[in-house]
Parts: C-alpha cells; sequence; structure tokens
C-alpha cells in the first residue's frame, strides 16, 4: 500500500507501534529472541545461532508463542553474540551455537533465566541479568544509535514502530527555513569530525539557487579502529535515510548519495533493502505524503581510500574521477556534486537529525555542553576491558569513558594514553582522564573529536610506534597530489623508522618537529594538514620515550624489536630448556652449569641470532625470561 497522506502515514505509523510495544511486552504471552546481527556477531556465528532458534523452536511447537528475529548491533562487542529474551529483557552474553538448546528448554519453555550465561560484574563479580542494569551501557544515550539492538534493521513496521518518519512528517509542515532554523536551535554540529554546525551548512546550500541540488551521506569511515557509522547503517538505516531526506527538503535538493565503502556489505544490503522498501511504500519517490517535496536516495561504493573521507575527494570519486581534494573555495555548498550545490554530512550527522524534528530541538539540546550539544558515538577500542560501541552525551568525560564504561585497563595495567580522532587527533594522558569530552577541548588539549574512534593504551605501547603506526597508515592513504603531504609525510615515516631501529639522532628529533610544521601549514586537505599530530601529541607527552630510543638505544615500553633483548633471569629459570626447543634459529644454549656437580644449568641468549619472536618467552612456564 502506498502512503499518500498524513492520515494515511498516522495510521500505520500507530498500527506498527502497536505491533512492536506487544512483541516487547509479550503481549498474550508471547516471547521474542533478540539476535546481534552486527558485523562483530556476525562474526561469531550469530546467523547460524538464529538458525538453530528457528530449528528447536519449530521442533518443540512453540512458533505461534516466539519470534526471532537479527537487529542491529548491542555495542558491547567484547561480550558479543548477544542474546535478549523479550519481554523480561534478559540478556546473554558469549553464546554459542550449543548454547541455543539449553536457552529454548530451559528459559522458552521453562521460564528459567539460564546463570551461566548472563554477564557477571567484573567488581562486585554479581551476574546481572538486565542489559540497562551493566555498568557499559548505564552512562549511554542512545540517539544516533535509536532502535539500535531492538529493531529488525530490514523491517520497514518495525522501524516505523520505533518512531521512523515522524520527524519527516513533522518537517513537510514546516518551510525549508524553519526546518534549517530548528536544526540551528538544536547545536548539532557535524560528527565526520571537523565539528562545524550542521544547520550552518545546510543554510549555504539552502541560500543558493540553482536548479538541481544533493545531499551526500559520507559514509566512507577509514580511521583504524572505527565502525561507528557501520553498525549505524547496520542497525537502523531508515534513521540515517530520514535524515538525508529531511536535508534535501531543507536545501531544496531532490536526490541524496550514500557514498560507502564496498568492504561495508552487511551495510550496504540494508541500506539498499531500506531504500527499496521506503520506494514500495511511497515514503521515498514523487509527491512525498502528498507535498511537492520529491526525493530519491542511490548508492555508490567506495574502493577503501582514506582520502575520500575528505568530502572533496569523496565528491570526485562519486562522480567516477580519481579520490582526490579540490582546493576550497568554492566549497561543496557552492559548488559541489557535478557542480551542483551539495550538503556533505556523514552518517552519524544524519542519524541525529529525524531525532531533532521528532522531539524538537530543545530536547536534543538538553543534552551535552555549552558548545557541543548531543551526543557522541565513539568505537571504545585497545587496552580496555569492555570494547565496544557506546554513545554518550557531549560533557562525559575521559575517565568515565575508559573506566566506568570501559571497565578500565586489563590484568590491572596502569593507563598511559587515549588516542581521539585516529590518525587525525591526538594522545592525551592520565592527566587529561577528568577533561570533559566534547569538540572544543578536545583540540584544545592536543587532540580532537575526530569521527569517533577512541584507542586505549597502557603501560606496554611504546609511544614512538605509535606514531610509526599512524604514519605508516598516513603515507599509504595520501592520495599525492600535494607536495607536503606526499613527500613530508614520508621524510616523517623516515625518521620514525630510524628512531624506532635505534638510529635516531636528536637532530632527526629536531627534524621531525620542522616537518610537522611544514605538513601541517602547507598541505591542500584535511589529511595532510592533521598528519602530524600523533607525531606531535606523543612528543609533546612522552619526550622522554623518544630521548630513550635516542641517546640510550632503549625501548621502555620493550617493543620495538630492534632495541628489544629478550634475557634469563638465573634465579627463576630451571634448566628445562623448554626456551631452547622452541626457539626457531637455536639462539639459545647452555652457556655453563650454575656450580660444579650440579646438573641445573645456565642458558643464555645469543643476541646476535635472536630475532625477537617471543617463542622463549611465551614457552616458559617459570616467568624465567624477560624482555626490555
Amino acid at each position: 500500500m502506498k502512503i499518500r497522506t498524513n492520515e494515511q502515514l498516522d495510521s500505520v505509523l500507530a498500527s506498527c507501534t502497536e505491533g512492536l510495544k506487544n512483541k516487547m511486552e509479550g503481549f498474550g504471552g508471547s516471547r521474542a529472541v533478540l539476535l546481534c546481527g552486527g558485523t562483530g556477531c556476525l562474526s561469531s556465528h550469530s546467523n547460524e545461532i538464529k538458525d538453530k532458534f528457528n530449528e528447536l523452536i519449530a521442533q518443540y511447537g512453540i512458533s505461534d508463542k516466539v519470534t526471532v528475529n537479527q537487529v542491529g548491533c548491542f555495542g558491547f562487542c567484547s561480550q558479543g553474540p548477544f542474546v535478549k529474551i523479550l519481554p523480561e529483557d534478559t540478556l546473554y552474553r558469549l553464546v554459542k551455537v550449543e548454547d541455543v538448546e539449553e536457552i529454548v528448554k530451559t528459559d522458552l519453555i521453562n521460564n528459567q533465566v539460564i546463570e551461566r550465561l548472563l554477564y557477571v560484574d567484573p567488581v562486585t563479580h554479581e551476574k546481572v541479568q538486565k542489559q540497562d542494569d551493566i555498568n557499559f551501557y548505564k552512562k549511554q544515550k542512545r540517539v544516533a544509535l535509536h532502535g539500535c539492538g531492538i529493531i529488525n534493521a530490514e523491517d520497514i513496521n518495525e522501524a516505523m514502530g520505533y518512531g521512523a518518519f515522524k520527524g519527516l512528517q513533522r518537517a513537510l509542515s514546516m518551510t525549508p527555513k524553519e526546518v534549517i532554523d530548528e536544526v540551528l536551535a538544536s547545536g548539532l554540529r557535524g560528527r565526520g569530525g571537523a565539528g562545524f554546525p550542521t544547520g550552518r551548512k545546510w543554510s549555504f546550500a539552502y541560500a543558493n539557487n540553482a536548479d538541481q541540488k544533493y545531499v551526500v551521506c559520507n559514509g566512507d569511515e577509514g580511521d583504524p579502529g572505527a565502525f561507528m557509522d557501520r553498525s549505524i547503517l547496520e542497525g537502523n538505516p531508515f534513521a540515517v535515510i530520514e535524515g538525508m531526506m529531511i536535508a534535501g527538503y531543507a536545501i531544496g535538493a531532490s536526490e541524496g548519495y550514500f557514498y560507502v565503502r564496498a568492504e561495508y556489505p552487511i551495510a550496504v544490503d540494508r541500506l539498499q533493502k531500506a531504500i527499496n522498501q521506503m520506494t514500495e511504500i511511497g515514503i521515498l519517490g514523487d509527491n512525498i505524503l502528498g507535498t511537492d517535496f520529491s526525493f530519491m536516495a542511490h548508492i555508490r561504493l567506495g574502493a577503501g581510500a582514506f582520502v575520500c573521507g575528505e568530502e572533496t575527494a569523496l565528491l570526485n570519486s562519486i562522480e567516477g574521477k580519481r579520490g582526490m581534494p579540490r582546493p576550497r573555495p568554492p566549497f561543496p555548498a557552492v559548488k559541489g556534486l557535478w557542480g551542483q550545490p551539495t550538503v556533505v554530512n556523514n552518517v552519524e550527522t544524519l542519524a541525529c537529525v529525524p531525532y531533532i524534528l521528532r522531539e524538537g530541538a530543545t530536547e536534543f539540546a538538553s543534552t551535552g555542553t555549552e558548545r557541543s550539544k548531543g551526543t557522541k558515538v565513539f568505537a571504545l577500542g585497545g587496552k580496555v576491558n569492555n570494547v565496544g560501541l557506546v554513545e554518550v552525551p557531549m560533557g562525559t568525560t575521559l575517565r568515565e569513558l575508559v573506566y566506568d564504561i570501559g571497565g578500565g585497563i586489563p590484568d590491572g595495567k596502569q593507563f598511559k594514553a587515549i588516542q581521539t580522532g585516529g590518525p587525525s587527533g591526538g594522545c592525551l594522558t592520565a592527566e587529561y582522564l577528568d577533561e570533559p569530552i566534547d569538540f572544543d577541548n578536545l583540540v584544545a588539549k592536543g587532540s580532537m573529536m575526530g569521527s569517533g574512534g577512541a584507542i586505549v593504551m597502557d603501560e606496554d605501547n611504546c609511544m614512538v610506534n605509535i606514531a610509526k603506526f599512524y604514519m605508516e597508515f598516513i603515507c599509504d592513504e595520501s592520495c599525492g597530489k600535494c607536495s607536503p603531504c606526499r613527500i613530508g609525510t614520508k621524510r616523517m615515516l623516515e625518521i620514525l623508522t630510524r628512531i624506532t631501529d635505534g638510529k635516531g639522532t636528536m637532530e632527526d628529533l629536531q627534524e621531525l618537529e620542522e616537518l610537522s610544521e611544514a605538513v601541517k601549514n602547507n598541505s591542500l586537505c584535511a589529511l595532510g594538514q592533521t598528519a602530524a599530530n600523533p607525531v606531535v601529541s606523543t612528543i609533546t607527552h612522552f619526550k622522554d620515550e623518544y630521548l630513550a630510543h635516542i641517546e640510550e638505544r632503549r625501548c621502555p615500553a620493550g617493543t620495538c624489536k630492534n632495541l628489544m633483548k629478550y634475557r634469563i633471569d638465573r634465579n627463576k629459570c630451571f634448566g628445562c630448556k623448554l626456551c631452547a626447543r622452541n626457539c626457531p634459529v637455536s639462539a639459545i644454549s647452555v652457556s655453563e652449569y650454575t656450580a660444579p656437580g650440579k646438573k641445573k644449568p645456565a642458558l643464555h641468549i645469543d643476541q646476535d641470532k635472536c630475532i625477537k619472536c617471543g617463542m622463549c618467552r611465551a614457552s616458559c612456564k617459570f616467568g624465567a625470561i624477560m624482555k626490555g
């Protein structure tokens, strides 16, 4: 059925809302099984778990009482795959295919909770049954992640049952200028990294008279360890499309393009299914809800070039050109896709727009700080217990992110730094843990929000090596259009490599700092302009590590191979020779016996032969092999 009027949409929304409510509240004694269908859990056999549930539910004759739905990412990736049972809201984690029969027989049939599959709080050691009672979720607020982990991302009826298209409906009752004013009043800033006010960007395109305008969704998420946009597209693609449509109405565009990297096949598939379903019922297409507004959405796949996250390089790629940045001005809002006014927003930004129109700008702005409103999604990873996707109010401190939500550092090790903003950001040390997270504050402290990657590092991370890792990434991803980025980053990588190899000099350190300034000030696009940030921040906060590498030819963290040595502690060694038998290059030998007449040999590692593979340390049962 085509939805042609507001009255028809109201009727369908009411019906879908009632249906979803009945499922979640167990109307008529029904039960629902929700399975995480994010990429992480799918790689851990979530599809097989779903098939096993369907098979056993049919086998035990309870198909009329139990439904099985695959939903978006639950966020708590280190504890997946997840299974949630409604209406009790029981959350089982680390579920395997072989656990399914026990869940069906014990919980779905006999209504008994399976204790061993519940989350165990690492501090209190108590088992937690409900998702909202787990510390990882307590301080989160889902705005951009609205519906993720709750609705079936491939079912438009569930999306409408959870509020889809109410924001669009309200927007179409307003003038385009009123919609832009609403977004301006909300304080929404672009979540792609720069933090430019979204309403201002829209107003530039709105003021530009043109026969054709475009909205482009930047889904080219390239930061190492980042998976925010992917999870939103996988969990609720309808919200992102709705946000794009509202932007299109506000600026006078009739077409939109989703630019998503091809290595996100699940996100692309669900996005295409959502577009097809919306077109089928008339939410996408001509004269939407009986208005003069017509809009169509298209998908273009990116080949995975990091530089295509820069909006003008992205536009070139959509046009079939090589993904290289354009000089600005003119900005895309004036001259963008095919020379027409274009608004480019990232996935998370567009996902926030329906919330603003549905709930109102005041409600959105009630969360956050004075200059950074709303929430921010982070991909929290690295040396932290609770790895996953989190959405927190702006103003949440780094300490809350790392310790309250992230559960602290594994194995009781010391926090060293957190890298925010990916290759474009910087490292923040323990002294900044109580700083609130917002766009301006992170920049003032030497980092940036970026798209939302947050990588935690502990005492075992070498910060010089971290800077080298990001510079290797930048060198690989530089498009080569401008000399400062193409040549400057290569020279910086060569210097960092010399330092980590134990061949660096103090002149190298001075040159590294000078190159950082030159690349920053002279590069064409943001990739080059921010390329030196990890280098600058590590030199600022960890200069002693650089000096140790250069002056002492030593890596304090013991991770730079050419500066690392393995040695055997004779007081701990029992002389079993297991390490020698496991050494692939025969670098361990008996140098002497500890005392005349004693059988315990003293083992020795030949540093010239040792390849620093760590097999000796891994095989030693007595902790006798040290590195440093």
